[in-house]
């Protein structure tokens, strides 16, 4: 497949994830990252960071926007909830599986969206 035919394909993936998670508002973003270790706000800071690779001034709060369908202050107030204890635990343990991976920065920089982190579930 050359370049430019996957990239299409990510962006398109992109899309839909970015759809779903507009519609799924039940999701929280604390239950995102207790379960994938990622949400909705670092599907953003991903997008303002490709933004930066690619000489494009895109900030937070629009790149937020994008990601959220409206301004994040809104999103806020009208679907978040206030964490649980539980949901935080949770959310810590799955954060420390991203960071126990040297490699996952550079794995997804180089593969995001279109494929998982490598040895995310390898045995240690």
């Amino acid at each position: 497949m050359d370049a430019d035919t996957r990239e299409k394909l990510e962006a398109s993936a992109f899309r839909k994830l970015t759809a779903l998670l507009r519609h799924r508002t039940d999701i929280q973003n604390i239950d995102l990252m207790g379960t994938g270790g990622f949400c909705r706000n670092c599907l953003s800071d991903w997008l303002a960071e490709a933004a930066v690779e690619q000489g494009v001034t895109l900030g937070k709060d629009d790149a937020r926007e994008i990601v959220y369908g409206m301004p994040y202050a809104d999103y806020k107030a009208r679907y978040q909830t206030k964490a649980t204890p539980e949901q935080l635990a949770r959310m810590a343990a799955s954060v420390a599986l991203n960071a126990r991976e040297d490699a996952l920065d550079e794995a997804l920089d180089e593969s995001f969206p279109a494929s998982d982190p490598p040895s995310m579930t390898a045995p240690r």
